[in-house]
């Protein structure tokens, strides 16, 4: 199969799942796991795919914002085990604050029956997950009303003016992507707003995201990358990256994807 060939298959598979494995690519079209590491190199050279840890995934267009049903078939394991690392730093008695996201709805789900704390969120899916369980404790939770995104969070007016009445221990945030020079972005200018207002509210910020947001820029910057007190990664970053990020963030938290 001609390089072309192979690139037009890859490309394909991209399209079809969002995201693809170089363990995968090689099986399907019957070359190396080095074949195609080069395949993804030229690839990502075009600016046709952005390569990451294992694979990669598609180039996103800064100024589009993915459903969160796309976004929550993705990286799923890394997600998880970023929620279970992030989970170390809520004690009973605290108030956090918890974003939209696919990410920091997985430390949601590691938080109910926890009836000792209160969360604050504009996320309707982590309102219901943490929220009328009758056979166990539910946390205090406030919903913030607003505008709903493609990724599930309230924005806008309604949801900033009920940020700016609450102040939290900790700011557990999602992000569209991280970047050393363009810091914390978002496609949705809204969602800007509603995140700046969301890190005002707390004396800590935890940004939760998975390897493949690095460097991914969208087109509203809300936020330095300095602005963040601790940084939970999975373990796909690479540790040249971790390396770079340290310069600039307080704290990386790197959670074990291999546990699961």
């Amino acid at each position: 199969m001609l390089p072309a060939e192979r690139h037009a298959k890859i490309v394909d598979a991209l399209r079809s799942d969002g995201a693809v494995k170089v363990v995968e690519l090689a099986e399907l079209l019957g070359v190396s796991e080095m074949t195609i590491r080069r395949d993804l190199d030229v690839l990502d050279e075009q600016e046709v795919l952005r390569k990451v840890h294992g694979g990669a995934i598609e180039r996103g267009k800064r100024g589009v914002e993915p459903p969160s049903t796309a976004k929550a078939a993705r990286q799923r394991a890394e997600k998880v085990a970023i929620g279970r690392a992030a989970l170390a730093a809520v004690d009973d008695g605290m108030t956090i604050a918890i974003s939209a996201g696919t990410t920091t709805l997985e430390l949601a789900r590691l938080l109910r029956g926890r009836g000792a704390i209160t969360v604050v969120t504009n996320s309707i899916s982590i309102f219901q997950e943490l929220t009328g369980h009758a056979s166990e404790p539910n946390p205090t939770v406030y919903l913030t009303g607003g505008s709903r995104t493609p990724s599930d969070a309230l924005v806008g007016p309604v949801a900033n003016a009920a940020l700016d009445g609450f102040r939290v221990d900790s700011v557990f945030l999602g992000v569209h992507g991280f970047d050393i020079e363009s810091g914390l972005t978002t496609p949705n200018i809204a969602e800007a707003e509603t995140n700046r207002r969301l890190i005002a509210t707390g004396r800590r910020l935890f940004v939760l995201a998975d390897n493949t947001k690095y460097r991914e820029v969208g087109t509203n910057v809300f936020a330095p990358i300095s602005a963040i007190d601790t940084l939970v990664v999975d373990d796909g970053l690479d540790v040249s990256d971790r390396d770079d990020l340290a310069g600039h963030v307080k704290n990386i938290l790197v959670a074990d994807t291999e546990k699961l």
